[in-house]
């Protein structure tokens, strides 16, 4: 593909927040140009200096943009071991083929995760990554993003895909997800055990790449929709369909990963009986033969040195490790052992299927004889898929035809008969494969309910160019074309477009376009698909000579297509857009038709193998009739399911990913010129740079732009502006973001300098990285301030709040305290005053009791004193004495009583008639001419007069009160201050 033609000038637009570059322009090489024209000699110029050519970390920066300047910035790249290369809204990645662990280790991906601006840091995968993962939560409009990952065959791709993949399960995975002991519970696991397990029975050792992908998936990537945090700034929208760079605000890193669901895209599952020459089978084969115990191979019936027809070039060491990940990837899986041990039976099956071979039959009425090394590997194929080997070997050398309602057999030739045995191969294989992924889906995916965005991850086959292609290559070749026009639709053409449409002054670029090639493919209503299906769909033989004199008929005016006139084999050429292949049309119809035989399904359907019963339980098995039609072509189900992932890619934003590879021989650090040089020009990268430097990246609507950038007029110190966010009409938006542009590059900037940095259109805004920066940082700076303010009143209202509630909590206390002390003042007075009632009647009652005593003493004193005189000396225990003050009375309850009658001493150990004695002695009775003191010989102490009263205090004693500090009595001495000046002035 050569460059575009003559351009004009186009200023060179700046990048990763770099300044803008005054007076530097670039020029567009012509093919017409002259060896004296001024564009060579700047190209000379430029790569002169192939010291500096390393440092350019986007290829917008190379001046000139030419096929050899970008080739050579490349080159002098990869040679440094620097892989990756920005080149405008794109990411080159060129193949090391050589492992490098530090590039993608867990720190690399934290610091990409974690930096305020990704794109200040070296090109990467990551960066990609890390846009869509910001991009997804954006504050516009939230929209779903795709990772297109693009290239031929051996350039990189899965590896870029199964990086894409770790990364978002390491960033995106939740707090409880990395401390859970349970790792294999784990959703960011098990989606990552996905990756291997598909690859082991997808994937395959090619010509061009040792692990190709021969089936094309796309991975939704499903992330949480409950604990989004406040989003960033989206620079991209849906109309464009593509990302810039993210500004300086960090992004929420809420978005966790929850769940993920694969989609497939034909399976080629023809390798497993036809494999090309020097090319190898799927990788789950190799990794049995290589990685099974004795036990296993027991069990599958594969000796150690047991060849198979269909296991061609084992002498490679590719995946013979495999073995032991791909098990491990399906018991986190839930993938059971006697699941898997089905599972490596029917594989095993297939594998000595592949061994049995057919003889010619003598005559056409009798079936094909078996060759004679192959009924123990017939006899060994059915018991491990679980049917009778006698009805498995009818099967496959003899058929059922309806005719009318009559069902007629009919012995197979020798080629029908392997034909059959490779169609029982292929869609065994094909329906465990499809049965895989379901189950792998149902492990990972998430209800619809706990998610709302996701990123999805594309990883489609690359571009192929065999000696033979056939069907495959078409339809592989096919999908790249679809996703070549989507990136020429959504970028190259639709940008410009866009830019004519809004007003820009804009010099258009030329590009290569492959809408063409799509017609003749896939057109209506004659093309290459039509014809081949229309074909299939006869109940007849194909002639491959027919239908290329048909293809040449009807297609014969189309410039993508042509034949080689001198070549003996029915072929068709067509020119892709990365370059010519030729298709052989033998046996493609065939292929097309993809016919099953309905007595192999009825067979498998009644297979002991209960995996095998499960898949095929469902599957038709009606014998078509002589005039009845084939079923669903290949084609038109790739093209189907094509144009379903087309409508999905058209509501995401792509993010595109060329990985190139630098050598067809896959040797690692080797730059082959002209190899990488037509990968460029054929997925356009010069034009993508072309566009990318003279364009304005982001794009926002005009009420977007002023509802996010009003706050910079509002606040702004020149003026105040009318920035009404709800304001309707374009004029009044177009006149609101001319204001906020003055405000925002404050007057200084030339027109010619606005113009490179922003551009206001009729709908939208257009603008660079540089202005954007601008606009965030000055936007920044307001926010700020006014957070600050609102921080202020906020922190002022809340002392506020805080001080009310102080002085409302004091006075409730002391409202309170009060209420308490009242409440135990009156309970103390109540129990006082019940106290002293009862005491003052207790006394008054003995009191008179005490009187009552007396005055039978006074009166037994008269009667009988002689005689008591008499029993006092007769004893010798009684001593009179005067007794002139009183003593404390001891002695209970007479002590008490007595408190009012004169001083008496009476011994603690007088008892009967002797206390009587000491008691009428001890009384002034006015019959007595003196005073006397009782006191008896044992007991010197003296007893308080009973008119004294009782000393020492008394005691009080009750139940404790619930109230705090209620048996403490109050300090009278203590200042009335604090609390009790509150208590005082409530009481007053």
């Amino acid at each position: 593909m050569s460059s575009s033609t003559d351009r004009r000038n186009i200023a060179v637009g700046p990048r990763n927040g770099g300044a803008a570059v005054k007076g530097v322009t670039q020029r567009v090489h012509s093919p017409n140009r002259s060896r004296n024209d001024p564009l060579e000699e700047d190209v000379q110029a430029f790569l002169i200096d192939e010291n500096q050519l390393h440092t350019f970390d986007d290829l917008t920066k190379v001046n000139p943009v030419t096929p050899a300047t970008v080739l050579k910035c490349l080159q002098a790249r990869y040679r440094l071991k620097v892989f990756y290369t920005h080149a405008g809204c794109t990411l080159v990645a060129l193949n090391p083929f050589q492992p490098i662990p530090d590039l993608y280790s867990v720190d690399v991906m934290k610091e990409y995760h974690y930096a305020t601006q990704p794109q200040e840091f070296k090109p990467h995968i990551f960066i990609v990554a890390e846009e869509a993962y910001r991009n997804v939560q954006g504050q516009l409009e939230p929209v779903n993003q795709s990772l297109v990952v693009s290239g031929e065959s051996g350039a990189g791709k899965t590896w870029t895909s199964r990086c894409l993949m770790k990364y978002y399960a390491t960033v995106a995975a939740s707090a409880q997800a990395v401390s859970s002991q349970d790792a294999a519970g784990r959703i960011e696991r098990r989606v990552l055990d996905s990756n291997p397990l598909m690859e082991a029975f997808g994937n395959a050792c090619t010509l061009r790449n040792n692990n190709s992908s021969r089936f094309g998936k796309y991975i939704q990537l499903q992330l949480d929709r409950y604990q989004l945090a406040p989003p960033t700034f989206q620079t991209s929208h849906p109309v464009s369909g593509f990302s810039s760079p993210c500004p300086t605000q960090l992004t929420s890193r809420a978005q966790l990963l929850v769940g993920a669901s694969v989609q497939t895209y034909l399976l080629e599952k023809t390798r497993v009986a036809c494999q090309p020459a020097n090319e190898r089978n799927f990788h789950i084969f190799y990794q049995m033969m290589k990685g099974a115990t004795d036990e296993q191979r027991t069990d599958w019936m594969m000796p150690q040195h047991q060849g198979f027809v269909w296991l061609p070039n084992c002498e490679k060491q590719i995946e013979e490790d495999g073995f032991l990940e791909t098990t491990e990837a399906m018991a986190h899986l839930g993938i059971d052992a006697e699941r898997q041990r089905q599972i490596f039976r029917i594989l095993a099956g297939i594998l000595h299927l592949g061994n049995v071979s057919f003889c010619s039959s003598t005559s056409e009425s009798q079936p094909c004889d078996l060759d004679q090394h192959s009924e123990d590997f017939l006899q060994r194929a059915g018991e491990l898929l679980g049917v009778p080997a006698e009805e498995l070997c009818r099967c496959l050398r003899v058929r059922t035809l309806k005719a009318g309602k009559q069902n007629v057999l009919k012995p197979c030739s020798r080629a029908e008969c392997g034909v059959r045995r490779d169609c029982l191969a292929k869609v065994v294989y094909g329906q465990l494969f499809e049965w895989l992924v379901t189950f792998i889906n149902s492990c990972i995916c998430a209800g619809q309910s706990k998610w709302r965005n996701f990123i999805g991850v594309l990883d489609v086959y690359g571009f192929e160019c065999f000696q033979i292609n056939n069907l495959e290559q078409l339809c592989i070749n096919y999908a790249n074309e679809k996703l070549q026009q989507h990136f020429v639709a959504h970028y190259l053409r639709a940008q410009q477009e866009e830019y004519v449409s809004e007003g820009l002054e804009w010099s258009f670029v030329k590009y290569q376009d492959n809408q063409s090639c799509l017609d003749l493919l896939e057109g209506s209503p004659i093309s290459v698909f039509s014809l081949l299906n229309e074909e299939s769909r006869l109940n007849r033989a194909s002639d491959s000579t027919a239908l290329r004199g048909r293809l040449e008929k009807e297609l014969g005016g189309n410039d993508n297509i042509c034949w080689d006139k001198f070549s003996k084999v029915p072929h068709f050429n067509v020119a892709h857009y990365a370059g010519k292949v030729s298709y052989q049309l033998e046996g493609m119809v065939e292929k097309n038709k993809d016919p099953v035989p309905p007595e192999l399904i009825g067979l498998l359907q009644k297979s002991d193998n209960l995996l095998l019963h499960e898949i095929f339980s469902d599957k038709e098995t009606e014998i078509p009739n002589s005039k009845g039609l084939s079923r669903v072509t290949v084609i038109s189900k790739f093209k189907n399911s094509l144009e379903n992932l087309m409508k999905l890619l058209l509501t995401t934003a792509p993010h595109y990913t060329r990985c190139i590879k630098p050598n067809s021989d896959c040797r690692p650090l080797t730059f082959k010129n002209r190899e990488v040089i037509l990968q460029l020009e054929a997925c356009g990268i010069v034009e993508t740079i072309h566009i990318s430097a003279a364009g304005f990246p982001i794009r926002i609507p005009l009420k977007s732009f002023v509802q996010r950038y009003g706050p910079i007029g509002k606040c702004s110190a020149s003026s105040r502006l009318d920035t009404d966010p709800d304001a309707e009409g374009a004029d009044v938006l177009q006149q609101q973001v001319e204001k906020l542009l003055r405000v925002a590059l404050q007057h200084n900037a030339s027109r010619d300098e606005r113009r490179s940095l922003v551009h206001c259109g009729k709908t939208k805004v257009f603008l660079t990285q540089p202005m954007l920066d601008l606009l965030e940082d000055r936007r920044g700076k307001v926010l700020s301030r006014c957070a600050f303010t609102i921080q202020c009143c906020w922190l002022r209202h809340q002392r506020r709040r805080r001080l009310a509630r102080r002085q409302s909590a004091t006075l409730i206390q002391a409202a309170v305290r009060s209420w308490l002390v009242r409440k135990r003042i009156r309970r103390w007075n109540g129990a006082a005053s019940v106290i002293q009632n009862t005491w003052k009647k207790w006394r008054a009652l003995l009191k008179s009791l005490a009187e009552a005593e007396l005055d039978d003493a006074e009166d037994l004193a008269a009667d009988d004193s002689p005689a008591l005189s008499a029993v006092v000396r007769e004893r010798g225990s009684v001593q009179l004495s005067s007794c002139q003050e009183p003593v404390p009375v001891r002695g209970w309850p007479m002590g008490l009583a007595l408190a009012s009658a004169p001083s008496i001493t009476v011994s603690l150990a007088a008892t009967g008639f002797q206390k009587m004695i000491s008691v009428m002695t001890s009384l002034n009775l006015p019959s007595r001419r003196g005073e006397y003191k009782v006191e008896t010989n044992q007991y010197k102490q003296g007893l308080a007069s009973i008119r004294a009263r009782p000393r020492g205090s008394v005691k009080l004693h009750y139940q404790r009160s619930p109230l705090l500090y209620a048996d403490m009595q109050p300090d009278l001495k203590s200042d009335v201050t604090g609390f009790n000046e509150i208590l005082l002035e409530k009481t007053l």
